[in-house]
Parts: structure tokens; C-alpha cells; sequence
């Protein structure tokens, strides 16, 4: 009995401290294990509040760009200012709820008020407005500042977007005006009518953000309810909370110590299997944990789309990388890359389509480059590759065109084979001092000359690049005045000859611009950029209205006038051209109009419906500068061509080359063969004059025998000033 007392003093201070070491132990590691939860918790927690907040973001862009798909449309802007109230239930009101879920439309007037309105589907007399006006007034006005302040901005779109409380619940509200889709219709500024969508954040906008992400329970909060913490504000552009979104926080770190229970409690039997199943469980735990924090991480910094760098990471990567170069080592090259015609592939196969597209890109760029470059998604189409210790441009061109070569390659998307190009900008760093700023403005200047010059191509940044777009910017803005109201654009006539080099049977209408500050400009150069700042349109109207108004003055057979490839694509130009012939008295007959091969080459509907429509009105269709292109002998029978044109340079060359002889007379045996009428242009010496008269060619044109004259020049030959022509021009002076 003494012994087992004297022992048990010792069996306790022994089990004592056993179970205190036990103890201890096991409160650090569930103390551990307390904080990983929370942690992981926490981190879970940001990461769906981001996925919520993006979510919204993205609904509301959703709201925009469907409501621009009805915003921007002549019939809109005719049918809204005409009062149409079916027209604008069936395309602006009710279809926008049907097809897109909008709850709510008003049309405004210029004065902002409501000429029509659609609740839920339904019409509603345009009154019921006044309930929503005052919600809805500042970001009506905001737009209408907007569009006062950039009135003159060229393609500028505007839209102006909040989150409004209506009846106390929160809605997507986007206000954009009604503009027109083409050249063929303008409106005053300030004249516009506005269309306004709203869309109410209700549980099922909630739960569609929530099911992308796979949260569970989402739902709206009103003002009153308590929160949780696992909800985010509606707060307008004022900073005013609207509501809540609220769902079901995912908790990692919770499940897993439940799940981890039944362990627990048995380890707590056996302090060194506890010890060790807990502190596997720690580091589980913290390896949850870390990847949590990696994954927010990758979402900051890298596209969701393709997995590439965003533009954050990007700029951080180009400056480090500029801040390495150096002169001696290797320079930064940055390549700045997008799809040409991209909106095509949306617009035609859906957008699902068009992300593939884009991944396929990103993927293919990623394969192209080495491991040590970065390739980076800048939005839409739009990559950007940085290129480190490249010695000098000729690496970067040489990658370049291997990425060129990589995306000619047919692209599968869904059930469709998509063949596309891209155009690349490429800007060199000069050294460490090289700004990241001032290299993207280069590359994004280079890249737009790649698009200029021909699109599936890159461009080089040169020095005088900048000073060029100045100066394309001068004389872009110069001939917009030229063509509203101004001086200085005209057009003269080179008369087309019969064969024997003296009878004139027709004559080709040439524009010219004598610029005020730099003379006589070339026309491919102002029509160049008339064709990229969409005036092409306004100038080649001014062009056939002058020429066929001169013409019906004249006892010319006919007249050809040039026609732009963008013309041919307006739906509306057959009857454009109706229209200008209506007004001017010029039989359809008399008129020819020019266009190159490359039109031919367009699988375009309504490039060929435009074509079909102007041969039945009696115009005739010259095939310009033929032997240049890639026509084929399908595309001309398909047209129906009525004359090919020699080019110049085929014509040059027959005093001194034999094949350029036997290529000219094997396209006159061509013309025909297809029995249509062939010219000869570019006709400079009597040789070249023989020869194509020997080979059959019955039309020539050339400096031989007559450069382009100026009207009166031409009114004044023999035989071709008709008899009303004095009374005409006096009246035209007048």
C-alpha cells in the first residue's frame, strides 16, 4: 500500500505531464489549424466577392451591347423620329424584352421627353415615364453632355450607364442615342433621340451571375435585411447604396474541419498519432491556403479567356524588361497584333465562336515565341508580344513572320473552318531609357500602318511615322472641308480614242485636288484615306453627280467613272446611282462605271447583288487595270463584265518586250473570246499605238493622244459641246 503510494505520486507528475505535453501540443496544432481556416475562409470569401463584381460589370456591358445592336440603325433613328410607335415596339421596346429580358424602354425625344414606352413586355402610354424620370434624369443628362462636348469626334459612339433604385428595386440603366448605320442618313447634333433600357437586378440576373461561378443562394438584399458577410453593395455613380447581393459563402476551410472531425477526435486517443495526423492536416490546410492566395493572384494579373498576361502584367513585364536592355546585350522589341476582320467571325458565327478564336490565337502565339518572351492579351483581339535581347529589327521581323505564317493556318471553330490574318505593329527599344509608354504608342502606330498598307502584314515603327499621321490627320480634316462646301476638288476627262488615234468615243472622269498649301495631291493618296475615314462614300457621290452632270452636256458616247470596292459594298449604291442619273437626265447607257479585280475577288452578297443591280439599269461595268490582280475566268463570266481595261503597264513595256506583247494580245483574244470590248490605257508612243492596233484593240488612251483635260478643254474640241452647252455653263456660273 505504501509502495503504490509512493508510486502514484510519480505515475501522476508522469501523466501529468504527459497529458499537459499532450495537451499543449494539441492546442498548438488545432491553433494552427483555427487560423489556416480562417485564412482560407477570408481568401474565399474575396475571391467571390471579385467573382460578383465582375459578374455585375460584365451584365452591364451585356445591357450596352445589346442595346447598341438597335441603337445604331437608320430605320431607328427614321422610324423613332417619324413617331412609328409599332416599329419601335416591334425593334426598340418589346424585342429587347423578349429577345434580351429588358424590363423597361422609353424612347426620348431630342428634348428629352418620352414618346414611348414598354413596361415588362407590354406598351405603355409614354406618361408613365414621369414615375421614372427622376431616377433616371442624371444619366440622361450626363449623356446629353457628353455628346454636346464631343459633337465633332469622328465614329465616336456614347453611351452613358448607372444603377438606379425604381420603386425600390435596383436596376442596370444604360441611355444611348439613336444614330445612324451608314453615310445615307444624317441628324444635326444635339437633334438625337435617346433610347433608354433598363434591366432590374432580380434574383434571376443574380443567380445567372452566380451559376457562371458556381455559388450557391445568391440572392438580392433590400436596404432593411442584416447583413452577412458575404455580400456586396449595389452603389450607383453618386456612391449611394442601392441594395445588396448576397448568396451562400463558400467556406474551404470550415468543410474541411468537419470533414477532418472524426479524425481529430481519434487522434486525441493517442497523442503521437495526433500529433502527426494533425500537423499532415496543418500542412494540408496551409497548402489550401497558399493556393487560394496564387489563384486571386493569377485572376489579377492574367486573362480569364485565354490564360495569358492582361495589360497589368504586361506593362509591369515591359518595363522590367526595358530596364534590363541594354545597347550591348540586346534590345526590346514589343509586336502589337490583332485579327483582321474580326468582328466578322463574331458577327457571323456568335460570339462563342469568336472567343475560340481568340484562344486558338493565344495559343498559337504562346507555340510561335520562345519560353523566355511574354505574350499578352490586351483586349478583344488585340495581343502584344515582348521580345528580350533581340539584336536588332531583323529578329523581330523574322518572328514576325512566323507568327504571320502560324495564323494563316485554317482555325477550327465549333463546326466551321475559319481562315483569317493579322496585322502586327513593331516598335524597337533604343536602350534602358526607353519609355514603356512611348514603345506601345509606336507599336500601336506601326500597327496601324500594317492595317493601311494592306492588312495580313506587319509594319516596321519609322521615325517619320509620327509626323505622317499628323499630316494624314491635317489632310484628312482638309478634305473633309473640301467636300463640305470647300475648293479645290475637281474632275477632268481623258478622252478615249478609236483605233485610228483621231475619233473620240468616250472619255474616263479623273478627280483631281489642287490643295491649297501642297498643290496638285496624288488621288490615290486622298482616296486612300477618304476610304479609311469613311468619305469615300460623300466623295465618290460628289464625283458621279459632277461627272454625269457634265456629261449630259456633252455629245460624248459615254463616260466611265472610277468607283471604290466600300462603294460597292453599300446596299444602297445601285440606287444611288439611279437616282444621280434621274436628276441629271444621263441615259444609263452613257455611264460606265470602273472598278478593279480585287471587288471580284470578294465574296460579298452584296458587292455581286450591287454589281447585278446596276447592269439592269443599262450601266455599263469596266473591269479596270485588268491583268494586275487574280481575276479568274469564273469571276468574269459570274459579273458579266462589259469591258476590260489593259493596264499601263503591260502597255509601257511593248516597245521593248516580247512577252509583255504576247500577254497583251492573249488579254485582247480573252476580251474576245468573252465578247466584250477591251481599251487600251497608258497608250505613250505610235509603236505602242501599232501594235495594239494590229492586235485587234479598238479603244486606246494615253499621253499619245490627249492627256485629262479640264472641261472646257474638252467642251471646246470638235463635235463634243452640245447645243445647250453655253446656256448650261452660264447658268452654272450664275
Amino acid at each position: 500500500m505504501s509502495a503504490r503510494a509512493q508510486r502514484s505520486p510519480l505515475t501522476f507528475q508522469v501523466t501529468l505531464t504527459v497529458l499537459t505535453l499532450a495537451v499543449f501540443a494539441l492546442a498548438v496544432v488545432v491553433g494552427f489549424g483555427l487560423y489556416a481556416t480562417m485564412q482560407a475562409d477570408r481568401v474565399s470569401l474575396e475571391r467571390q466577392k471579385v467573382f460578383f463584381a465582375n459578374g455585375l460589370q460584365d451584365q452591364i456591358a451585356a445591357v450596352k451591347r445589346e442595346q447598341e445592336s438597335v441603337a445604331v440603325w437608320d430605320d431607328s433613328v427614321t422610324n423613332a423620329k417619324a413617331g412609328n410607335q409599332a416599329w419601335m415596339a416591334e425593334n426598340l421596346s418589346v424585342w429587347m424584352y423578349s429577345y434580351y429580358g429588358h424590363n423597361r424602354v422609353y424612347v426620348l425625344d431630342d428634348a428629352n421627353r418620352a414618346i414611348h414606352a414598354m413596361r415588362e413586355g407590354e406598351v405603355v402610354s409614354p406618361a408613365v415615364f414621369g414615375e421614372d424620370e427622376p431616377a433616371l434624369q442624371p444619366t440622361i443628362a450626363r449623356l446629353r453632355q457628353m455628346m454636346g462636348k464631343d459633337a465633332g469626334q469622328a465614329g465616336a459612339r456614347f453611351v452613358a450607364d448607372d444603377l438606379v433604385s425604381l420603386g425600390g428595386q435596383p436596376a442596370i440603366l444604360s441611355v444611348t442615342p439613336l444614330v445612324p448605320s451608314s453615310d445615307r442618313l444624317t441628324q444635326a447634333p444635339g437633334s438625337e433621340y435617346l433610347h433608354v433600357s433598363i434591366e432590374f437586378i432580380n434574383d434571376a440576373v443574380i443567380g445567372k451571375i452566380a451559376q457562371k461561378y458556381l455559388l450557391a443562394g445568391a440572392h438580392l438584399l433590400p436596404m432593411a435585411q442584416p447583413l452577412g458577410s458575404a455580400a456586396i453593395p449595389l452603389v450607383d455613380k453618386q456612391g449611394v447604396i442601392l441594395g445588396y447581393i448576397a448568396w451562400d459563402q463558400e467556406r474551404p476551410g470550415l468543410t474541411l474541419v468537419r470533414k477532418a472531425g472524426p479524425a481529430l477526435a481519434l487522434a486525441a486517443l493517442v497523442a503521437a498519432s495526433v500529433l502527426g495526423f494533425l500537423l499532415r492536416r496543418l500542412r494540408r490546410a496551409s497548402s489550401a491556403l497558399q493556393n487560394s492566395q496564387d489563384q486571386a493572384q493569377y485572376l489579377a494579373f492574367h486573362d480569364t479567356l485565354t490564360g495569358l498576361p492582361n495589360r497589368a502584367l504586361f506593362e509591369d513585364r515591359l518595363r522590367r524588361a526595358l530596364l534590363t536592355s541594354s545597347h550591348e546585350t540586346g534590345k526590346v522589341a514589343l509586336l502589337y497584333l490583332d485579327l483582321d476582320r474580326f468582328k466578322h467571325v463574331n458577327d457571323t458565327l456568335g460570339h462563342p465562336a469568336g472567343d475560340e478564336l481568340v484562344r486558338q490565337t493565344a495559343a498559337r502565339l504562346q507555340h510561335t515565341v520562345r519560353d523566355v518572351d511574354t505574350v499578352a492579351r490586351l483586349g478583344g483581339d488585340e495581343f502584344a508580344v515582348i521580345l528580350i535581347d533581340v539584336r536588332d529589327i531583323r529578329g523581330a521581323e523574322d518572328i514576325s513572320e512566323r507568327v504571320l505564317h502560324k495564323l494563316q493556318e485554317p482555325f477550327k471553330l465549333i463546326d466551321d473552318q475559319v481562315f483569317v490574318s493579322a496585322s502586327i505593329g513593331i516598335a524597337l527599344s533604343t536602350g534602358p531609357d526607353s519609355d514603356a509608354g512611348d514603345l506601345l504608342r509606336k507599336a500601336d502606330i506601326a500597327l496601324y500602318e500594317a492595317k493601311k498598307n494592306g492588312r495580313g502584314r506587319y509594319q516596321v515603327f519609322a521615325g517619320d511615322m509620327d509626323d505622317l499621321l499628323l499630316r494624314k490627320r491635317k489632310v484628312e480634316s482638309e478634305l473633309r472641308n473640301a467636300l463640305n462646301g470647300g475648293t479645290g476638288i475637281k474632275l477632268a476627262y481623258q478622252p478615249v480614242f478609236a483605233a485610228n488615234g483621231k475619233t473620240i468615243i468616250g472619255a474616263e472622269a479623273l478627280i483631281r485636288w489642287a490643295h491649297e498649301v501642297h498643290g496638285a495631291l496624288p488621288a490615290a493618296q486622298f482616296i486612300a484615306i477618304a476610304e479609311e475615314r469613311g468619305m469615300i462614300g460623300q466623295l465618290g457621290a460628289w464625283a458621279l453627280l459632277e461627272a454625269c452632270s457634265f456629261a449630259v452636256r456633252t455629245k460624248l458616247p459615254w463616260l466611265a467613272v472610277n468607283v471604290s470596292p466600300l462603294q460597292l459594298r453599300d446596299a444602297g449604291f445601285a440606287e444611288q446611282v439611279a437616282s444621280v442619273l434621274a436628276e441629271t437626265g444621263l441615259a444609263p447607257e452613257r455611264l460606265q462605271l470602273e472598278i478593279t479585280e480585287n471587288v471580284l475577288l470578294e465574296s460579298n452578297d452584296t458587292t455581286t447583288t450591287t454589281l447585278a443591280n446596276l447592269r439592269q439599269t443599262g450601266v455599263g461595268i469596266v473591269l479596270d487595270d485588268f491583268g494586275t490582280g487574280y481575276s479568274s475566268l469564273s469571276y468574269l463570266r459570274r459579273h458579266a463584265i462589259d469591258k476590260l481595261k489593259i493596264d499601263r503597264s503591260f502597255v509601257r513595256l511593248l516597245d521593248g518586250d516580247g512577252n509583255s506583247g504576247a500577254i497583251v494580245r492573249a488579254l485582247i483574244d480573252l476580251a474576245g473570246a468573252l465578247k466584250v470590248e477591251v481599251t487600251a490605257e497608258g497608250v505613250e508612243t505610235e509603236a505602242q499605238k501599232t501594235m495594239l492596233v494590229a492586235m485587234g484593240c479598238q479603244q486606246l488612251q494615253g499621253y499619245l493622244l490627249s492627256p485629262p483635260l479640264e472641261p472646257a478643254q474638252l467642251l471646246a474640241l470638235p463635235g463634243l459641246s452640245s447645243d445647250n452647252d453655253t446656256k448650261t455653263q452660264t447658268t452654272e456660273s450664275a
